[in-house]
């Protein structure tokens, strides 16, 4: 029987949705669905590992005495929103995810929380946090910022106790695991779809065709399918930009319209932000001068 029982019954106890990985590796051990037996669990059809994933102590014995298996935890399940600080993995000198989070509490003028961590192999942290109730959050990636990740429903954490070839996941931090800050709940809901309205914008210097042309591309932004809510922001954002690098629109003017019909649509706050810094920062950098337009 394997050590690594141990820490997945202590996770079970905390009432985290435990499953097997890869002896080693961060990959689910569980089969695939192009060779699911349908069968046991999955006599219905092919469960996946978060509809696997078990507090179930017999289960949890019986998957590891089978064999040396790391622990993932499936944070939708568990309650949990843990927050993923990554560090850099070719511009050393860049910021890393936690201070990128630290200036993200100092801007909300809050201190950093007090939570339970689990420092990862790569010198990154998970903060584990308890999701607030009857709320579903999804996964984000780099929408707080860069280096800085979430997962909720659909994603999982290796446990502290798992090993891989770069080194163990450590419990960095004992401390209790704390709700997840409302300021942060804020930056990662999604923001209830509302009806499409025309869209009006304050009285601010800026050329006419610069405003229209911003005004078109919101109308745009808040019309967008589902599946192409993020893709279109960016879209639009950029194209706008080149009035931002003319010196006709005041950045914060396209910055705000944005974010309101991004967020319109449905995109969270922090995505919408993420997404119109990097729109206008392209095409601030790619713009052609006036005269080449």
């Amino acid at each position: 029987m394997t050590h690594l029982l141990t820490p997945a019954l202590d996770a079970a106890e905390h009432g985290w949705h435990v499953f097997p990985l890869r002896p080693g590796d961060k990959r689910p051990a569980l089969h695939c669905e192009s060779r699911c037996p349908l069968a046991g669990q999955c006599a219905a059809g092919h469960l996946k590992w978060e509809q696997r994933a078990t507090t179930d102590p017999d289960r949890i014995r019986s998957a590891w005495s089978a064999g040396p298996y790391n622990i993932g935890i499936a944070t939708g399940p568990s309650g949990l929103v843990v927050v993923d600080l990554d560090v850099p993995k070719t511009k050393k000198d860049a910021p890393d995810g936690a201070t990128t989070f630290k200036a993200l509490c100092e801007r909300a003028d809050q201190p950093v929380p007090i939570t339970y961590t689990v420092r990862t192999t790569s010198g990154g942290r998970h903060l584990y946090f308890t999701a607030p109730p009857g709320v579903r959050l999804a996964n984000t990636a780099g929408a707080l910022g860069p280096l800085v990740d979430t997962r909720a429903w659909g994603g999982y954490v290796v446990a502290a106790g798992s090993t891989t070839p770069t080194g163990p996941y450590e419990e960095e931090s004992s401390a209790e695991v704390a709700p997840l800050p409302g300021w942060l709940l804020h930056l990662l809901r999604p923001a209830p779809a509302r009806p499409v309205a025309p869209l009006r914008l304050p009285a601010v210097s800026g050329s006419r065709a610069a405003l229209a042309a911003l005004e078109a591309e919101c109308v745009v932004v808040a019309a967008a399918p589902d599946k192409q809510r993020n893709n279109t922001l960016n879209r639009c954002a950029f194209k706008v930009g080149r009035f931002v690098a003319w010196g006709d629109l005041p950045r914060h003017v396209a910055e705000d319209a944005f974010q309101a019909a991004g967020e319109a649509r449905g995109l969270t706050a922090a995505e919408c932000r993420a997404t119109i810094r990097s729109a206008l920062d392209s095409s601030n950098r790619t713009a052609r001068p006036r005269d080449a337009a």
